[in-house]
């Protein structure tokens, strides 16, 4: 299957209502897209998963290199192993098994590997938006071998605050951005609870607390003997499905703008900025077609009927579903610790969704012939 380069900086995907602004220039990178029988007839298929992993910081808590894979107990550890490439390895060795296997694929197919899911799900969107769409996606994501039904959405803001600089030797001659910016974190600790409490919809009303906030990043400051002048810190905050990115952003203000003006301090406001996830929530079709073939694919291999997870994060499916119109869910291998130290994935788990995902392909095609409605 030839590959083919889809950038993210391609005409008119700035515009895209559904892309979300970064602060980086996305000039000469791009994802990479293969696809089979693109004008053949018949429901398209598409399997789609990211290159993309997080920072292994700090890679000294790691047991070993985060960067050089490692293999114990059938676990293979290392930053990405779960998270995704051993899904992204066993979507493509199905697709080659079943080929090797000299099964016929003649309906059209697509493999997309893809960049920016961790940070904003522009990768896949401009997969969409430049025509590589399909009928059905499956996304191998490390949740493991059950039918992902919804997930939440997403949206990341900055706030930055300004003090102002003096020589430490009267730290009263100014005033300490650090220290003042700490004072709007349980602010935003009542933000998350407020998200938490509104009503919810099924089947997120079965769920404790699936909506969450986290402050993942503080920084400030230029120099350990001057009052600092400014503090930033970015986070991220998860937000039910029916409720839109505009109105959290809302939500996001008028918490920092309250909390200002209860701390009376004279000082300038907070500026807030959004970049990166404002991504829709959303709920999956378990009725789809395709959906029931997976689970069809998962009984006859394992005897029994697949469990059902709802997702408290985001995934690339938000563009496909949100923005496409597209079916689809989440089945992958089984991984432990992503995002965190000693990132692993259970290697037997690999096997097993690149057996099913073999299995569904040969299925697929009988689908297809049925015309595959409602896929």
């Amino acid at each position: 299957m030839p590959a083919v380069r889809v950038p993210l900086d391609a005409p008119g995907f700035a515009d895209h209502h559904h892309r979300a602004p970064t602060y980086w220039d996305n000039a000469g990178r791009y994802n990479l897209v293969a696809r089979l029988n693109a004008d053949a007839a018949g429901p398209h298929l598409v399997f789609n998963g990211h290159l993309d992993v997080v920072p292994a910081e700090p890679i000294d808590m790691w047991s070993r290199p985060p960067w050089e894979p490692w293999e114990k107990d059938g676990w293979l550890y290392g930053r990405g192993a779960g998270d995704m490439k051993a899904g992204i390895a066993a979507m493509i060795m199905a697709v080659h098994a079943v080929r090797e296997a000299g099964v016929v694929i003649d309906f059209p197919l697509t493999l997309q590997t893809v960049i920016e899911e961790e940070c904003t799900g522009n990768g896949a969107l401009a997969c969409l938006h430049q025509g590589y769409s399909g009928d059905f996606v499956l996304i191998p994501e490390p949740f493991g071998a059950q039918i992902y039904a919804g997930q939440v959405g997403v949206l990341w803001f900055r706030m930055r605050l300004d003090g102002v600089p003096a020589h430490v030797l009267d730290t009263r001659a100014g005033s300490n951005a650090i220290e003042a910016i700490l004072d709007y974190l349980p602010a935003f600790k009542s933000l998350e609870a407020e998200i938490n409490d509104l009503p919810r919809q099924p089947p997120y009303d079965d769920l404790d607390h699936p909506f969450n906030l986290s402050i993942g990043s503080i920084e400030g400051g230029n120099w350990a003997s001057s009052v600092p002048a400014h503090a930033v810190i970015e986070g991220r905050v998860g937000f039910p499905p029916g409720m839109t990115p505009a109105e959290v952003m809302h939500r996001v203000r008028e918490t920092v703008e309250k909390r200002h003006a209860l701390l009376g301090t004279g000082n300038p406001a907070p500026r807030v900025e959004f970049h990166g996830f404002r991504s829709e929530g959303l709920l999956v079709d378990l009725e789809a077609p395709g959906i029931r073939l997976l689970s069809r694919c998962h009984q006859d291999l394992l005897g029994v009927t697949p469990a059902r997870y709802l997702s408290t994060c985001t995934t690339d499916l938000r563009a496909f579903h949100v923005s496409g119109g597209i079916n689809g869910t989440c089945y992958g291998p089984v991984a432990q610790r992503i995002h965190g130290v000693d990132e692993c994935v259970e290697i037997d788990s690999i096997r097993h969704v690149l057996t099913t995902y073999a299995l569904f392909v040969h299925r697929w095609a009988r689908l297809a012939e049925s015309g595959g409605s409602g896929i």
